[in-house]
């Protein structure tokens, strides 16, 4: 199915992992040229940099940690110089870590709140002047936020208050034709828990699929099958929305 995608540009924060790379690769694919970014250089910078130009397309990998605001700028000046004008931009870098909430550091506290809702904040807010009607801003969350997680409030803290820019934002700027709506994602399969000690990985496996309606993890590329609906025209009056991709979990 052509969505029309072709030719137009986005911007995926923490692209080269995980449900990011899902992402990107899905856009390209669809014709879309990428601009993504990583904190530290790796084999899988190296490996979707390969893929990318095997696609075809002018995507660009930008290395930039998200906690530091000059590099959120710095990023942003990038998707300005290379491209020009933004049609999507998908906030999808994110910070955890599991700590009892008495132990809870400030530092902690500040590392992933930085991340997970500042740095979308700072994205987004320069994004904008770049967008122009029909301009599609995707959040990923996570169904956490309405179920609450022990040893990851302020992991749940941050994707609850995506929720909440996200309604503000699709009614400031909906009259101008741009729409924010978020993901909430359940358990999705990535090489993190590809890494994991194969007992550990059994276990949380059996544990989420027990839980999920569909009996089964997430994929990647099924994340990304609902960016690309809300990047194309199919979703135009779809504004200031959770759509939950989390194969009904409980």
């Amino acid at each position: 199915m052509d969505l029309e995608l072709a030719g137009k540009k986005a911007l995926v924060t923490g692209g080269t992992r995980g449900v990011g790379r899902g992402i990107v690769l899905a856009l390209a694919r669809h014709g879309v040229d990428v601009l993504t970014c990583y904190r530290q250089e790796s084999e899988a910078v190296t490996s979707l940099e390969r893929e990318l130009k095997e696609i075809g397309g002018q995507h660009h990998l930008v290395r930039a940690d998200l906690a530091d605001p000059e590099q959120v700028g710095a990023l942003m000046a990038e998707a300005r110089s290379r491209f020009g004008r933004l049609d999507l931009v998908v906030n999808n870098a994110g910070a955890i870590s599991h700590v009892p909430y008495e132990q809870l550091t400030l530092a902690q506290w500040q590392q992933v709140i930085d991340t997970n809702l500042t740095a979308v904040h700072l994205v987004t807010q320069a994004a904008i002047p770049m967008m122009t009607a029909g301009g599609s801003v995707v959040s990923i969350g996570s169904k956490s936020s309405e179920v609450g997680i022990p040893l990851r409030a302020h992991y749940t803290a941050t994707k609850a208050a995506l929720r909440g820019l996200t309604r503000s934002l699709a009614k400031e700027y909906g009259a101008k034709g741009l729409r924010f709506n978020v993901l909430a994602l359940g358990v999705i399969r990535t090489e993190a828990m590809d890494a994991m000690p194969a007992q550990q990985r059994e276990l949380l496996t059996k544990r989420y699929q027990d839980k999920t309606a569909l009996g089964r993890l997430g994929e990647p590329d099924e994340v990304a099958g609902a960016v690309l609906w809300l990047a194309s025209d199919l979703s135009r009056y779809v504004t200031g929305a959770t759509v939950h991709v989390d194969g009904g979990i409980s």
